[in-house]
């Protein structure tokens, strides 16, 4: 699979990246670690170096599935992992860092992100350039190659780069979430900032597998995502009979067609998770796979049809 730079970087990352939210269990429901690490190693073997994870996924299990799943292969890999906005002081930054490299079985992480900007989920309100000072000396150190940020808005990534570089950034972002075009994308195509998509599937919902009327179980976190919900979910599904044909055309499922379109997407790579081993094979199918000009316009008119009638809110979640 063809790389591609992180921001300044030397740092390659693949078009598609392993998402392993899931893999920690919580927020989720019917994990299996085992099928976990089969999930995980499916990934790597089908052209995927990239993983990302972050110390909240079940307090760290994410991170220690990836440790059991793959570090024998560490130096073919590319490690990204996230601070949660409860450890944004100096030396909590410090101590989160070192309980993520013991999980991850590794003494350097690649990419180290700020998963939400502090005061994020009721947290104290640390200011920026406290939490950039431990970044910046984890870099110099060598703890971590690269530094990024998750869940910021424009503004939150202009002022944290004014402490030091910043290489990403990860924000939700698919063909039914778009507020990243309008809010970051400009900005990080000027300043080489690559911009790390989540929930790239709109947490599946453009795979084509939830017909209408679905319900997740208690405890499933789609349940509260608003693209699932009302009049975006009906949108959304007379979308999905548009992209079909487009599929279909493209010897494609409707993962692979939405994961293509992103990664077409300026300075945008895309991380997909997977809790199958099938799941993680077609996703990883999609790097190797472009649409044509015309596709790519197509698809854009059909995504508006949903993301015209969305707020401006960032949070895909109702929580």
């Amino acid at each position: 699979m063809e790389t591609r730079w992180l921001g300044s970087t030397t740092i390659q990352v693949t078009p598609i990246i392993m998402g392993t939210w899931q893999a920690g269990k919580r927020w989720w429901v019917d994990i299996d670690d085992a099928e976990t690490i089969r999930t995980i190693q499916t990934a790597v073997d089908a052209g995927i170096t990239t993983l990302d994870t972050a110390e909240i996924y079940g307090d760290g299990h994410s991170e220690k599935m990836i440790a059991k799943a793959v570090s024998g292969q560490r130096s073919q890999l590319v490690y990204a992992s996230k601070v949660f906005a409860n450890h944004l002081k100096y030396e909590q930054v410090i101590e989160a860092c070192d309980r993520s490299l013991q999980n991850l079985q590794t003494d350097y992480i690649d990419l180290y992100q700020i998963h939400w900007p502090a005061g994020s989920f009721d947290t104290e309100v640390v200011p920026i350039f406290d939490t950039m000072a431990a970044l910046n000396h984890l870099q110099e150190v060598g703890k971590i190659r690269a530094i990024g940020v998750s869940n910021f808005s424009k503004a939150q990534l202009m002022e944290a780069a004014q402490y030091g570089r910043i290489d990403s950034i990860q924000p939700p972002y698919s063909l039914f979430w778009r507020w990243a075009e309008a809010e970051l994308q400009a900005y990080c195509v000027e300043h080489k900032i690559s911009i790390l998509a989540y929930s790239s599937m709109a947490q599946g919902l453009l795979t084509g597998r939830f017909g209408p009327g679905h319900q997740f179980p208690e405890g499933d976190n789609r349940g509260a995502n608003k693209l699932f919900h009302g009049e975006h979910y009906d949108r959304a599904q007379q979308a999905l009979d548009q992209l079909r044909p487009i599929a279909v055309r493209n010897q494609m499922t409707l993962g692979q067609l939405a994961l293509a379109w992103l990664i077409a997407q300026p300075q945008t790579v895309a991380i997909a998770g997977a809790r199958h081993p099938e799941q993680a094979q077609e996703n990883a199918q999609a790097g190797y796979q472009t649409l044509s000009a015309e596709d790519l316009t197509a698809m854009d008119q059909i995504g508006r049809t949903v993301t015209d009638h969305l707020d401006n809110n960032p949070v895909m979640w109702t929580w």
